[in-house]
């Protein structure tokens, strides 16, 4: 089947047509960025990252802006496809690895999985591999996430909270020993000055964030971004009032979990629940 003939001379990459079509849409109307911002109510600060492709925007900010352009649905179907294009999942990891690298201070709520900030090479390597890594790639990818651990060494590391759900720390692995070890480094790292440990247990029931895996990132410049994962993709967040939205979520969460001290004899039960090295 021969190539698809180019047309428009656009682009045929669904993240980057719609950041044209953003832009191209905004020109026609001959309006500023800040000019935009002023008529639909949004930081118009938002509408320059969408337009460069370092964010998506929300639905409603997409559906005001069909709405202003006079395009009843044609950007929300464009904003659905970016959403949906997994070409974009790498580029965006990276935007946000850059992120974390910036924070000044880091919060963290785990669905089922120690954060990778938090995580030991045993257990890293056996969760990595179960997500279809293996040979020197897995090698090279553990490397990695021990790496990431580095920002919260030096002499002045951000602070780090994290909520684990009671699930995280009921979910072992095959590796007794690997997950002892993981269990210690917990336990140890709960007594950081710049790391705090929650536990969310199982009693308190449903929650706001019961299947939300997400970090919250506070940036030099005052702004929080958010980013939440899946085992299949991930979600930056820098809209202003949708992570105000999951903030709340978030405060709502570590309301019910037990204290940092409470937190750690907890994981310290747990600990002796592990079958010891013959």
């Amino acid at each position: 089947m021969p190539p698809r003939r180019v047309i428009t001379g656009r682009s045929q990459q669904p993240r980057q047509r719609y950041a044209e079509e953003l832009r191209r849409m905004r020109t026609a109307r001959g309006a500023s960025l800040r000019q935009l911002g002023e008529r639909l109510g949004w930081d118009w600060s938002l509408f320059g990252k969408m337009e460069k492709g370092e964010t998506l925007g929300s639905p409603e900010v997409v559906q005001a802006l069909d709405t202003y352009y006079e395009t009843p649905g044609l950007l929300l179907a464009l904003w659905e496809l970016a959403v949906g294009d997994k070409s974009q999942f790498r580029e965006r990891y990276r935007r946000y690895m850059s992120l974390e690298a910036e924070a000044v201070s880091l919060w963290h709520f785990a669905v089922s999985i120690v954060p990778g900030l938090l995580q030991t090479p045993g257990y890293a390597r056996e969760v990595l591999a179960a997500g279809g890594f293996d040979g020197d790639e897995l090698t090279q990818q553990v490397e990695a996430r021990i790496g990431r651990q580095e920002a919260l060494d030096g002499d002045s590391p951000p602070p780090f909270r994290t909520i684990l759900s009671e699930a995280t720390l009921r979910m072992g692995l095959r590796d007794s020993h690997a997950w002892r070890k993981q269990l210690e480094y917990l336990a140890g790292t709960a007594e950081r000055r710049n790391v705090t440990i929650h536990v969310l247990p199982e009693s308190v029931g449903p929650h706001a964030l019961v299947s939300t895996d997400i970090m919250f990132l506070r940036l030099m410049d005052a702004r929080t971004v958010a980013y939440t994962e899946s085992a299949y993709c991930g979600e930056l967040i820098e809209e202003n009032a949708a992570v105000e939205r999951l903030q709340r979520r978030y405060d709502a969460v570590r309301d019910m979990a037990l204290s940092p001290a409470e937190s750690r004899k907890f994981v310290l039960r747990l600990l002796e629940e592990v079958p010891c090295d013959p």
